[in-house]
């Protein structure tokens, strides 16, 4: 559990929010605390987002990022050349 000192200003609005929504104030906070980590996710870069996942499935080849054109043309020449 999580305590959170809140300027007094917070808290009457917290109040009027809470009225007009009919919900308590925990729901407010869980909500907006919501849309706050959904908008963080979004703005993570694309590193942050596939590090857990880097190198994980690799093919243990360590020149595939300087020999890759080479190893897709002969994929491909293999795949459709018929002689």
């Amino acid at each position: 559990m999580t305590t959170v000192r809140l300027p007094i200003e917070y808290e009457q609005k917290l109040d009027v929010l809470s009225a007009l929504r009919k919900k308590n104030k925990s729901e407010l906070i869980k909500d907006a605390l919501d849309i706050f980590f959904h908008k963080a996710e979004l703005e993570m870069n694309s590193y942050e987002l596939g590090k857990d996942y880097f190198g994980q499935y690799g093919s243990g080849r360590t020149d595939l990022s300087t020999t890759y054109k080479q190893e897709l043309k002969e994929k491909l020449h293999a795949k459709y050349c018929t002689h």
